[in-house]
This record gives structure tokens, sequence and C-alpha cells, in this order.
């Protein structure tokens, strides 16, 4: 199977020179080698790769951050809430933009990558969810909280039961964070209420493994 060949709209010398027709690129390149689809006229054009800048990334994770850097197109729009794979030394990640920097300090939610000199990110790709966990019989002294690790994508439901690192529970409410974007609530607490767990700030959940808890 021969792979699909690249095609462009340009001007043909032959049989369009005042309009773009479609080309199929034999020989990539700023001087490209292209053929004219309408005429097979094989002629050399210039096409004009996207300007890329590089900018600063710092990536927050678990509550520990390290910085990399990006090459996003000069006048690509930035806006805190979007997210992008970034290639580290370590790993390739999603992230999620919290916050972007300009020259001089000044945060800002949306700016073009060319006016952008820091791009603060989340990870969330796999998360860890903060979650309180009350006991089945309603002792509020005994309410204890874990960290579950789950993918980003991984859906909490109110009302479901779920089963997660060793621990069985009832979702009674979610937290949603600041960066998450098409919720209308802050906190979700009616039955079959959705988020995924990238955009989970706490959960509420009531334990179901056991109504007797051995002392921590």
């Amino acid at each position: 199977m021969s792979e699909t060949t690249e095609r462009i709209g340009t001007r043909c010398p032959s049989c369009s020179p005042d309009a773009e027709t479609v080309h199929e690129v034999l020989k990539p390149g700023g001087q490209a080698t292209v053929r004219c689809t309408e005429c097979s006229h094989v002629h050399k054009v210039r096409i004009e790769e996207d300007r890329t800048v590089e900018r600063d990334v710092v990536v927050s994770q678990e509550g520990d951050s390290f910085s990399a850097t990006a090459e996003p197109p000069a006048d690509e729009t930035l806006a805190t809430g979007e997210e992008f794979v970034l290639d580290t030394p370590e790993a390739i990640m999603t992230v999620r933009i919290t916050s972007l920097e300009l020259d001089g300090d000044k945060r800002v939610d949306e700016a073009s990558a060319e006016e952008v000199s820091t791009i603060w990110t989340r990870a969330v790709g796999n998360v860890g969810v903060n979650t309180t966990i009350h006991p089945k019989d309603g002792r509020r002294e005994e309410t204890r909280s874990v960290t579950l690790q789950v993918p980003g994508d991984y859906e909490f439901t109110v009302g479901a039961t779920d089963e997660l690192a060793g621990e069985e529970f009832t979702i009674e409410g979610i937290v949603v964070r600041d960066d998450a974007t098409g919720y209308k609530f802050d906190k979700l607490d009616h039955d079959r209420d959705t988020a995924v767990a990238k955009d989970v700030k706490r959960l509420y959940v009531r334990d179901e493994s056991s109504t007797a808890w051995s002392a921590w």
C-alpha cells in the first residue's frame, strides 16, 4: 500500500497562473517539487513553513514541578484550559494550560505564542485525586483522606459505587477544579453528575468496604 501523497493548493504556471489548483508534492522542502493534478505539469514552488517559537513550560505534577520547553507556531493563540502533548526528556505527557506569563511577570488567560514567555501547566494524563472518605455508619471522627491514582480521563459519577486502590466507596460529591471547563457548578452532588479525574479537585465518598475501621 502506497503512502498518501501530500497535496497543496498553488498556482500552476502552465494551466492556471492566476488561480490555485491542487498539486501533489513530489519532493518536500522549502523549495518543493510539485505536480499539478489538472495538467500534470511539474514545477517548483516555495512552501512557507510555520514559524515556531521556543517557550518555557512549567509542569505541575502531584505537588512537584519541573521545567521543559515547547515550540508552538508563533501565531497560535494559547488559552488557559487548553491541553497539548509535551515531549520531555523523561516522558511524553498531556498537560493543561493553567496560566500564561508574559514579559514583566504579567499573567493572562489568552495570548499568542509570540507574546508568551512561560506556559504554566498541570499534567493531566495520569492524576492523583484527593478523596475524603466518610465511614458507612456516619461517624465523622473516623473520616479519612486518600489520594487515588487514575488516568486523567477516568470518569467519576455521583451515586455510583466504585472500587479503586483497595477502597470500595459510593460517590456523594465532586468538587471541580478552577481550570476545568464545561461544568455548570463548582460542586456536583446530584445523582449521575459526572466529571473526569483530571477535572476533579476533591471527591467526597462513603465507605462501602466495611463498617468497622481500624485505628491508623
